[in-house]
């Protein structure tokens, strides 16, 4: 009997690998769906006959209507954080999200995860927020059985989150915080989401459901530095910075080829990253979200080891 097969845009991404990775394990055969198919198989091998790359883009047609052509199912996990070129978010958060739902029914793929994330509204005056919102109704009415998978924050240890707090307490001993740090943040583990896409696409039932993945605790952004800090042996002073001046410098960071911060990620640091707690989660799924203060230990050994002239 033929396994199913499940293709995976930005399969190559921080989540789109471990959903990869849980899916082959699951008994299915991926579809690595990516612009770049070589970052695939070397990311996950040539041995594994139960996953293969392929060339896609989710601003073209035809690469996405080959992709999900015979499949079961499709994961979207493709994201962006900083508009450069021809590449915007309406074009990957609107557009692309909407044809691969459009292609995707019309291959009669049967069921369809979008990842998006906690406080996608389209009414926001945040840009990225707003486009992510816009991406959901788009997909939900190309594909009207389509699942939302909403993350919050996601941690992990090659991830754009904790591992730059951790770099930066390790360089610097005062911490500028974006505002006052009373932004509330729910972290959650990157693995968890991964299998929490994996199970919602398990599930018998066929109709949509929106998700919100958002971790155990809640942390407003100082308690979480202090956290952080705490963990990793570090006697660092918060001090507040206003969110006019965390724009300024990431305005002038975008012109950098790898900003280490973006406009757009400062206006989401000024909103609650939390779930809202009127729609299903990892406790509707099965599964018990990991706590940053189990993940973070290990975190830091890795990054000693990795770095070990000093490092956390």
């Amino acid at each position: 009997m033929d396994l199913p097969i499940v293709t995976v845009f930005g399969g190559t991404g921080f989540l789109g690998r471990r959903v990869v990775r849980r899916l082959s394990e699951h008994a299915f055969v991926v579809r690595v769906a990516t612009r770049r198919p070589a970052r695939g198989r070397e990311l996950f091998g040539l041995d594994d006959p139960h996953i293969e790359s392929v060339a896609a883009d989710v601003q073209d047609d035809q690469s996405v209507a080959a992709a999900v052509a015979g499949a079961y199912a499709a994961v979207n996990a493709v994201s962006l954080y900083v508009e450069r070129g021809g590449t915007s978010f309406q074009g990957i958060h609107v557009a692309g999200a909407r044809r691969v739902a459009v292609q995707a029914r019309l291959a009669q793929v049967r069921r369809l995860a979008h990842v998006s994330g906690i406080g996608s509204n389209p009414a926001s005056p945040s840009l990225y927020v707003r486009r992510r919102g816009e991406g959901e109704l788009a997909v939900r009415n190309a594909f009207p059985a389509a699942l939302i998978i909403r993350p919050a924050v996601m941690f992990g240890p090659d991830d754009a989150f904790l591992s730059i707090i951790l770099r930066t307490l390790k360089v610097l001993p005062i911490y500028p915080m974006f505002g006052l740090g009373e932004t509330r943040l729910q972290p959650a583990d990157v693995e968890d989401v991964a299998e929490a896409i994996v199970r919602a696409l398990q599930r018998e039932e066929l109709r949509a459901v929106t998700f919100d993945c958002g971790g155990p605790s809640v942390y407003s952004y100082k308690e979480l530095l202090t956290t952080i800090a705490a963990e990793a042996g570090r006697r660092t002073l918060l001090v507040p910075l206003p969110f006019a001046a965390w724009r300024t410098l990431a305005w002038l960071c975008e012109r950098l080829p790898n900003p280490p911060i973006t406009t757009n990620q400062v206006d989401l640091m000024r909103f609650d990253n939390v779930a809202s707690g009127h729609a299903p989660g990892f406790a509707e799924l099965g599964i018990t979200p990991h706590p940053l203060e189990g993940v973070l230990p290990g975190m830091i050994a890795r990054r000693a080891m990795e770095h070990p002239a000093g490092a956390i």
